[in-house]
Protein backbone atom coordinates (compact mmCIF):
# COMPACT_ATOMS: atom_id res chain seq x y z
CA UNK A 1 0.00 0.00 0.00
CA UNK A 2 1.31 3.60 -1.19
CA UNK A 3 0.25 6.08 0.68
CA UNK A 4 2.41 9.02 -1.09
CA UNK A 5 6.03 9.82 -2.34
CA UNK A 6 8.57 12.68 -1.67
CA UNK A 7 10.83 12.81 -4.42
CA UNK A 8 12.13 8.76 -4.86
CA UNK A 9 10.80 8.50 -0.98
CA UNK A 10 7.73 5.81 -0.69
CA UNK A 11 5.85 6.75 2.57
CA UNK A 12 4.50 2.53 2.62
CA UNK A 13 4.18 -0.12 5.30
CA UNK A 14 7.96 -0.78 4.63
CA UNK A 15 9.04 2.86 5.24
CA UNK A 16 6.47 4.13 7.24
CA UNK A 17 2.94 5.09 6.77
CA UNK A 18 1.94 8.63 8.33
CA UNK A 19 -1.57 8.37 10.73
CA UNK A 20 -2.28 11.65 9.54
CA UNK A 21 -1.31 14.52 6.63
CA UNK A 22 -2.18 18.17 7.89
CA UNK A 23 -1.96 20.37 4.76
CA UNK A 24 -2.13 24.52 5.26
CA UNK A 25 -2.29 27.09 2.76
CA UNK A 26 -2.56 31.05 2.92
CA UNK A 27 -3.49 33.06 0.44
CA UNK A 28 -1.91 37.04 0.97
CA UNK A 29 -3.97 40.42 0.33
CA UNK A 30 -2.52 43.31 0.52
CA UNK A 31 -4.79 46.03 2.62
CA UNK A 32 -4.69 50.09 2.45
CA UNK A 33 -6.46 52.16 5.03
CA UNK A 34 -9.65 53.86 3.41
CA UNK A 35 -11.24 57.41 4.93
CA UNK A 36 -14.70 56.87 6.15
CA UNK A 37 -14.72 52.90 4.74
CA UNK A 38 -13.46 49.56 5.59
CA UNK A 39 -9.89 49.30 4.49
CA UNK A 40 -9.26 48.06 0.52
CA UNK A 41 -8.49 44.36 -0.18
CA UNK A 42 -5.97 43.18 -3.33
CA UNK A 43 -4.81 39.85 -3.50
CA UNK A 44 -1.08 39.77 -3.97
CA UNK A 45 -1.05 35.90 -4.20
CA UNK A 46 -0.27 32.70 -2.48
CA UNK A 47 1.39 32.88 0.75
CA UNK A 48 3.01 29.70 2.53
CA UNK A 49 1.76 26.14 2.20
CA UNK A 50 3.23 23.24 4.49
CA UNK A 51 2.25 19.58 4.96
CA UNK A 52 2.73 18.26 8.74
CA UNK A 53 2.68 13.89 8.18
CA UNK A 54 2.41 12.38 11.64
CA UNK A 55 2.68 8.56 12.38
CA UNK A 56 4.84 5.98 14.39
CA UNK A 57 7.56 3.49 13.34
CA UNK A 58 7.33 -0.05 14.93
CA UNK A 59 9.94 -1.80 12.94
CA UNK A 60 8.22 -5.50 14.51
CA UNK A 61 5.12 -4.90 12.60
CA UNK A 62 5.61 -1.59 10.31
CA UNK A 63 8.50 0.66 8.98
CA UNK A 64 12.24 1.02 9.12
CA UNK A 65 14.72 3.23 11.28
CA UNK A 66 16.54 3.15 7.83
CA UNK A 67 13.43 5.57 6.42
CA UNK A 68 14.04 8.08 9.14
CA UNK A 69 17.94 8.11 7.90
CA UNK A 70 17.02 8.87 4.28
CA UNK A 71 14.85 11.20 5.51
CA UNK A 72 17.40 13.21 7.25
CA UNK A 73 19.68 12.94 4.40
CA UNK A 74 17.42 14.16 2.09
CA UNK A 75 16.33 17.02 4.51
CA UNK A 76 20.58 17.79 4.61
CA UNK A 77 20.34 18.25 1.09
CA UNK A 78 18.49 21.14 0.91
CA UNK A 79 16.73 20.25 -2.13
CA UNK A 80 12.97 20.17 -3.35
CA UNK A 81 11.28 17.14 -4.13
CA UNK A 82 7.71 16.46 -5.42
CA UNK A 83 5.25 15.36 -3.09
CA UNK A 84 2.70 12.96 -4.55
CA UNK A 85 -0.40 11.20 -3.38
CA UNK A 86 -1.64 8.20 -3.16
CA UNK A 87 -4.02 8.73 -6.23
CA UNK A 88 -1.10 10.47 -8.12
CA UNK A 89 -2.33 13.80 -7.49
CA UNK A 90 1.14 16.05 -7.83
CA UNK A 91 0.39 18.83 -4.55
CA UNK A 92 4.13 20.53 -5.48
CA UNK A 93 7.53 20.59 -4.50
CA UNK A 94 8.31 20.44 -0.89
CA UNK A 95 11.18 21.32 1.20
CA UNK A 96 11.76 18.98 4.71
CA UNK A 97 12.12 21.77 7.13
CA UNK A 98 11.75 19.73 10.08
CA UNK A 99 11.78 15.82 11.22
CA UNK A 100 11.08 15.23 15.30
CA UNK A 101 11.21 12.09 16.64
CA UNK A 102 10.46 10.51 20.04
CA UNK A 103 11.95 6.86 20.91
CA UNK A 104 9.35 5.06 23.76
CA UNK A 105 9.37 1.42 25.10
CA UNK A 106 13.01 1.01 24.65
CA UNK A 107 15.05 -2.43 24.92
CA UNK A 108 17.57 -3.20 27.44
CA UNK A 109 19.99 -2.30 24.55
CA UNK A 110 18.33 1.07 24.10
CA UNK A 111 16.81 0.17 20.96
CA UNK A 112 13.32 1.85 21.32
CA UNK A 113 10.48 -0.29 19.61
CA UNK A 114 8.52 2.20 18.88
CA UNK A 115 9.70 5.59 17.23
CA UNK A 116 7.03 8.29 17.16
CA UNK A 117 7.63 11.11 13.98
CA UNK A 118 6.78 14.36 12.54
CA UNK A 119 7.92 15.40 9.39
CA UNK A 120 6.95 18.78 8.30
CA UNK A 121 7.15 20.19 4.95
CA UNK A 122 7.21 23.76 3.25
CA UNK A 123 6.25 24.18 -0.62
CA UNK A 124 9.03 25.67 -2.12
CA UNK A 125 8.49 28.57 -4.52
CA UNK A 126 6.87 26.69 -7.81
Amino acid sequence: MRLAALGLFIFELATFLPDQIDHDADWQHARSPRVGARDASQFVGPGPETLRLDGAIVPEAAGSYGAIETLRRMADEGEAYEFVDGTGRVWGSYVIVRLSQRRTHMLDNGVPRVVDFTIELDRAGD
